[in-house]
């Protein structure tokens, strides 16, 4: 990353800096639904927009740097075991998932990326909290985020074209 040219870092500072504005936004919002670690991951807009349009190397900084950004700003240093152990997870499916599924279709792999983002969770609250019964929380946990992936991935979607649209003009 030594190489990086002085426009590409603004363009990475900026996407994390919106990435974690979304997360810190997002930590306001009341959670609806009693079932812990269910919200919406709308940070995750940028992590799969990022993933069409920068280097696996550029993605993780911007991930990594949200997480870490991410718990110290909402006072939740623990948080960084979990957001880290769903982001492994979330990215290795979403980077091999877009060797075979095209740009237009984002929300299919923000669906898995948000699947696995909570199996990841799990497994580490498993190891965690030493106990299993944690497990029970994760067909809650697939379901919605199949919900707020696509959710996510459409958002991300949208990004996308209007980012197409605007090289136009530039």
């Amino acid at each position: 990353m030594n190489n990086i040219k002085p426009k590409k870092i603004a363009q990475l500072a900026l996407l994390t800096t919106v990435a974690l504005i979304i997360f810190i936004v997002e930590m306001r919002i009341p959670n609806i639904v009693p079932i812990p670690g269910v919200k919406l991951g709308l940070a995750n807009i940028i992590t799969v927009y990022s993933m069409y349009h920068f280097t696996v190397k550029e993605t993780i900084l911007i991930v990594t740097s949200r997480i870490l950004m991410g718990s110290i700003f909402g006072g939740n240093i623990s948080s960084v075991i979990y957001s880290f152990s769903g982001a492994v997870l979330c990215l290795l499916g979403m980077l091999l998932l877009k060797r075979i599924i095209d740009e237009k279709y984002i929300w299919i792999c923000s669906i898995l990326g948000a699947v696995l983002h909570n199996t990841g969770q799990i497994l580490s609250a498993v190891v965690m909290m030493k106990t299993i019964a944690v497990i029970s929380y994760f067909p809650f946990l697939l379901v919605s985020g199949c919900i707020t992936g696509a959710f996510t991935g459409i958002c991300a979607q949208i990004l996308i074209k209007r980012a197409q649209l605007d090289r136009i003009f530039d």
